[in-house]
């Protein structure tokens, strides 16, 4: 095998899982095929000792950190496909500057993440990760105090916008058409003085500093915010694992065990790909979980 170890994605659990297996002395190749997932967020918060950091500069820091490991190389390369192999797998991909690459390695960690599915309105795409916001423990205290609004319908966005009453007394649900609301959920909204706007959006109006001012209705209403939440719809920004049969759980994410390996044996992932909370945080946390994992199981197949 060309490597003991493919990990697919350089993002925190790439890099984290990259620098755990290089101090192992893994021959580690991390495939890297694009920008993270919060590349457009202004910073990384609540990452201990680099609570406020770009994601880009947090990734060159990641990167830079893995210089002093001679067994642990990064490119710029798309994974496409996966085979499986005898004691392994084949990987075939793509290069940053287009050629076709192949190679093999003895386990493979998937940390691709997630894509967002954001609703097709003006303003959403535009200020994602600066006024549109996923995570309120990501970004919650940096629109502290201010107006906010919650993007969805039904018992979730009711435990959102109750949630976000943490961080602002401000708070209102925009449902875009029919809310779905339960009786109990509404008096509840209303005992906390959480407002229930109906009316279908038309757009999200902002300004130059990347904070919203509104969201407007289609019948030519207002409602003033700084920022709008939303749990968005997600998909796996890679087919990898559906591509070799690993189990996937009702939300969409890739199972795993408590050894990061998922329902195909020697394929591992860590990060927003499994289940569970999504922070960069957790994401490094899993991805050296996942290289120590890797590391042991591949000691014992030598040691045998």
């Amino acid at each position: 095998m060309d490597y003991d170890v493919l990990i697919v994605g350089a993002g925190s659990a790439g890099l984290s899982a990259a620098l755990t297996l290089g101090r192992c002395r893994r021959r580690v190749l991390v495939a890297d095929g694009g920008a993270p997932r919060n590349a457009p967020s202004a910073a990384v918060h609540g990452y201990f000792t680099r609570d406020g950091t770009r994601p880009a500069e947090l990734l060159r820091l990641g990167r830079e950190q893995l210089a002093p490991y001679p067994t642990v190389a990064v490119h710029e390369l798309k994974i496409t496909q996966l085979t499986p192999l005898p004691g392994g797998f084949r990987a075939a991909g793509t290069t940053g500057q287009g050629h076709a690459w192949a190679g093999t390695a003895r386990r493979v960690l998937l940390a691709t993440g997630v894509e967002d599915k954001l609703p097709p309105l003006p303003g959403f795409r535009e200020y994602w990760g600066m006024g549109v916001l996923h995570c309120p423990y990501c970004h919650g205290y940096e629109v502290r105090e201010l107006p906010l609004a919650i993007y969805g319908r039904g018992h979730t966005v009711v435990g959102l916008a109750l949630l976000l009453r943490n961080w602002s007394a401000q708070v209102a649900i925009v449902t875009d058409g029919a809310g779905h609301l339960t009786p109990h959920a509404r008096r509840r909204l209303a005992r906390h003085g959480i407002a229930v706007y109906e009316q279908p959006v038309t757009r999200l109006v902002g300004g130059p500093d990347g904070l919203l001012r509104c969201v407007e209705f289609a019948d030519g209403t207002f409602y003033e915010c700084k920022a709008l939440f939303l749990h968005a719809p997600q998909a796996q920004r890679s087919e990898l694992a559906a591509a070799l049969g690993a189990r996937h759980n009702a939300k969409g994410a890739v199972w795993v065990d408590k050894n990061m390996q998922t329902t195909v044996r020697g394929l591992h992932a860590a990060g927003d790909t499994t289940p569970g909370q999504q922070q960069a945080l957790i994401a490094a946390g899993q991805g050296n979980q996942a290289g120590i994992c890797m590391n042991e199981a591949l000691t014992r197949e030598e040691s045998q």
